[in-house]
Parts: C-alpha cells; sequence; structure tokens
C-alpha cells in the first residue's frame, strides 16, 4: 500500500476539488471560489444537437482550461501526461504518488465505485493520492463523498473510457513556486480574460449570446421530450448540484468576487459583485421553474423561465462589461 498523507477536502466543483489538494500539497492553500475565479471558470453554453436526447445548460469552461488558465496565472509548473497504454497510464499515476505527491485525473465518472449517478461524463476530475493492491484513493466533491475509495478495475475503465470530452488517460501534476504572484495582479488579468470570452463569444450558443438563446428555446422544452417528468427535473438538478456550487456556479464566482473585493478596492468590481448576487438567485430560480414545468407539465412555468433567462442574460452583461474596465492598481489598494 501507498497512501499520502493530505488534506483530503472535497469541496463543490470537481475540478477546483483537485486543484485545491494539488495546491496544498504544494503549501498554498486558497478557497475554492478564488480558485475557480483565478482560472477564469465561468462561462456558458447552450448544447444541443439531432444525438442529443434533450438539451444541457453549462456554466463553466470546457473540462480542463480552468486547470490551464490557473497554472499560466499563478505561474505554476503543469505537467500533463496521455497515452493509449493503460500500463503507461498506470505508470504516470504511480510515479508522482511514490514520489510523495497526489496527481490529478480525468476520467469518466460513470465507471467509478462510488459515484451515485451513472451517467456518462467523461470530463470529471479527481485527485488521486494513495493506492494498493485492490483499491484506489481518490479526493472527489463533497456531494461524491470527499476522501472516497473505488477499484483498481473501475478506475481503469473510468480513465479508459471514450466519447464527448474524454482524454486519454489524463493525469497531471502541479509545481508551485514558493511565492505566487501579487493577488491583485492575478485577479485582474483573471477577470478581465473571463469577461472578454463572455462578452465577444464565437457563436450564438455560448457566453451572453447563449443565455439569450436559452430563453427563446426553453419556452419549447414541453415539445423537445418524450419524458418531460424525467429530462427537465434533471436539466435543473445539473443546474443546481451537479458540481456547480449551485446557480449554475454563479455561486462560485459571486463568491470569487466578494473575496476579490477584500484585496482591490475598485467600483467596476463592485457593480459586477452586486450583479453577480442577483444573477445567482435567478439562476436558483430558473432552475426550479423548469423542475416545476417537468413535474407539472406546465407551459407557463417554461415561459417564465425564458422570461428571467432573458433578464439573466442582460444582467450578466452589464457585470461582464463593468469587470471588463478593471486594471491593475498601481501599488497596493487603488
Amino acid at each position: 500500500m501507498k497512501m499520502l498523507d493530505i488534506d483530503a477536502r472535497g469541496t463543490k466543483h470537481c475540478e477546483t476539488t483537485a486543484l485545491g489538494v494539488l495546491l496544498r500539497d504544494q503549501g498554498h492553500d486558497l478557497s475554492e471560489p478564488m480558485l475557480f475565479g483565478l482560472g477564469s471558470g465561468l462561462s456558458f453554453v447552450y448544447w444541443d444537437s439531432k444525438k442529443m436526447t434533450f438539451p444541457f445548460l453549462g456554466g463553466r469552461v470546457k473540462p480542463f482550461d480552468l486547470t490551464r488558465n490557473l497554472a499560466v496565472g499563478l505561474g505554476l509548473e503543469l505537467v500533463v501526461r496521455e497515452t493509449t497504454s493503460p500500463r503507461r497510464a498506470w505508470e504516470h499515476v504511480t510515479a508522482p504518488i511514490d514520489a510523495g505527491h497526489p496527481v490529478g485525473l480525468q476520467l469518466d465518472s460513470c465507471h467509478l465505485d462510488y459515484f451515485g449517478s451513472k451517467v456518462q461524463f467523461g470530463g470529471h476530475v479527481v485527485a488521486m493520492y494513495g493506492y494498493d493492491d485492490h483499491d484506489a484513493y481518490l479526493v472527489d466533491t463533497d456531494q461524491q463523498g470527499g476522501a472516497v475509495t473505488t477499484s483498481l478495475t473501475s478506475l481503469a475503465q473510468a480513465r479508459a473510457a471514450r466519447g464527448p470530452m474524454t482524454a486519454k488517460h489524463r493525469s497531471f501534476t502541479l509545481t508551485a513556486p514558493t511565492s505566487l504572484p501579487s493577488p491583485q495582479v492575478r485577479i485582474t488579468a483573471a477577470i478581465t480574460t473571463c469577461a472578454d470570452a463572455f462578452l465577444n463569444p464565437p457563436i450564438a450558443n455560448l457566453g451572453h449570446r447563449g443565455i439569450e438563446k436559452a430563453a427563446k428555446l426553453v419556452r419549447t422544452w414541453l415539445q423537445r421530450t418524450d419524458a418531460p417528468e424525467r429530462d427537465l427535473p434533471q436539466a435543473a438538478l445539473l443546474m443546481e448540484q451537479a458540481g456547480t456550487g449551485g446557480a449554475l456556479f454563479r455561486n462560485l464566482y459571486r463568491d470569487f468576487l466578494a473575496e476579490s473585493t477584500d484585496l482591490l478596492d475598485s467600483g467596476h468590481l463592485r457593480a459586477g459583485l452586486r450583479l453577480y448576487t442577483e444573477a445567482a438567485t435567478l439562476w436558483t430560480e430558473t432552475a426550479a421553474l423548469i423542475a416545476k414545468a417537468g413535474e407539472s407539465g406546465d407551459a407557463q412555468c417554461l415561459a417564465h423561465a425564458g422570461t428571467v433567462l432573458h433578464e439573466l442574460s442582460r444582467i450578466e452583461r452589464e457585470a461582464m462589461q463593468s469587470l471588463s474596465c478593471l486594471t491593475v492598481p498601481a501599488a497596493g489598494r487603488g
């Protein structure tokens, strides 16, 4: 058996949970909202296709983009390994652990023994800190149990899975410098990067344009499925509880902005915080309306959800316009 003594703290979102484990091992303890914000993690996508049984609303950047963004922003050495060989993939995992450091893994969560939902999701991320002849010892979100175990067989299946958002046995490690960059500099850069992407999406399914598209199409969701009593509550559940931190990641971003106001004295930042506080409440209201529509079959609930989403598109656009105006202070607070 090889088991590391780590702070196996599960949080709300899978990728920030794993990043927190790896960074604490390097001596840096950042809050989950700060990790999410510094990784420019907030986004929006309305995703639908003929191959999908029901539309998907996403509130964050693509899997692993947050990790890459965080590494660049904090000056971390990110080493990513991928392979088609299960044997080499296992070596990529055991080598860092044997050397005394946890390792991050991207895999398909549906194969993990402990996972509550058996729906395929190839963009799931965990931290691994130990193994024996039969099991792997992982850190996942609070919702999934925090410090958990899964059989080596199930782990191999999860890592070898193929499909949307999967990677080829991806594992990764982080090495941090002794001191991290100035909080003011890294917060400002992360926020303005996120705001620019949100305000200038390349296609209409993304950013504030994507929310506006969702506002129009959500009204048709009762006709979009043969099982609205299943699909609409499931969509609402994904928005509120599936590792989002609530309100489709808006709670996490609100809390990041609140933490940032302790470090930066900026009217633009305070305006963004006020607007995202309002947006977070409205996203939770939207999820409740979608769930109620599926349970009751009442199209008026979806009409109301569309109205709220239209308002959310405006609120988030205004928030990001304000946040895009942030500048790095010359010295200290200011």
